[in-house]
């Protein structure tokens, strides 16, 4: 009777000693970031993608033969902003004061700015003033751009979304902390940025240049982009999943990105840091980003 007895009191010790840490270790959060594991800083997005049993890439038809194709990034930490000195002034190194912020839920994002097809098809009409399918759709308010958010998600019963600024940079970046994701030097831009250095001033299609390690292409350059995010000049600081401010004027976002027309000389507008209210709407476009469901 005393030794039956004592069995399941044995039983309760040894899986107290011994299975309690692993049940403990699987109790874990995936990662720093909670659900989803953070991005190690060193592999691949496809490295990324197996180790967490995600897609590394996603593709939307959007009807017709016509498709958008998106590159997975990964949840994750990364500085924003600029280093001193980075900005051309004081004013713009203030508003983009280097900041930490973690990014906790990956997304896809756009490999290409959002073509000129693409919007057409989805919204059946094309406000470009240079005409061509290939080429990114421009000449649109923010509105618009929201407006092609909305019906796409619809149609495809996905969540699509323009990036915030914090997205939009840490995809752009991609792990690096210099100007452009490829150096510091004009050099090192016009690998992978259409400015007006080298665009023949004219727009281009997308993914004539090199694409950043996440492969996504013409961050940099060529035209710039739409991002959720209302403007505002203050300093940012250190923040989770940021959205920028809750009220401003609606007719003001935030623009990142650069644009053919850049002068070469003053190519800094280009870096990846960059921080502007909405500017000509000719050279403004946008890419879209879909959450990992």
């Amino acid at each position: 009777m005393t030794t039956n007895a004592y069995r399941p009191w044995a039983a309760r010790i040894l899986t107290a000693l011994f299975l309690a840490p692993w049940l403990a270790l699987l109790a874990e959060p995936a990662g720093p970031t909670g659900k989803f594991p953070a991005w190690d800083g060193h592999e691949t997005t496809s490295v990324y993608a197996q180790r967490t049993g995600l897609d590394p890439t996603l593709t939307l038809d959007l009807g017709g033969g016509v498709k958008w194709e998106g590159v997975l990034v990964p949840a994750g930490t990364f500085v924003m902003g600029s280093p001193a000195g980075e900005a051309k002034t004081e004013k713009e190194s203030a508003m983009e004061k280097q900041h930490k912020v973690t990014i906790t839920r990956p997304f896809y994002i756009g490999k290409l700015e959002l073509t000129q097809a693409q919007y057409q098809k989805v919204m059946g009409d094309n406000p470009s003033a240079n005409q061509g399918d290939a080429l990114p759709v421009h000449n649109l308010a923010w509105q618009n751009a929201q407006d092609f958010c909305d019906k796409l998600g619809k149609q495809v019963g996905r969540e699509v979304q323009l990036p915030t600024e914090a997205q939009w940079e840490y995809a752009c970046r991609a792990g690096t902390t210099t100007a452009y994701y490829t150096g510091n030097d004009i050099a090192d831009l016009d690998k992978i940025a259409w400015h007006g250095g080298n665009s023949d001033h004219k727009l281009h299609p997308g993914g004539e240049k090199l694409p950043n390690a996440w492969g996504v292409y013409d961050m940099l350059g060529n035209i710039r982009e739409f991002t959720r995010d209302l403007y505002d000049a203050a300093p940012q600081e250190d923040a989770v999943d940021p959205t920028g401010p809750k009220e401003g004027d609606s007719k003001n976002h935030v623009v990142r990105g650069g644009a053919y027309t850049a002068n070469a000389a003053t190519a800094l507008n280009c870096r990846a840091a960059v921080h502007r209210p909405t500017e000509a709407l000719a050279i403004t476009g946008f890419r879209i980003i879909v959450p990992v469901q």
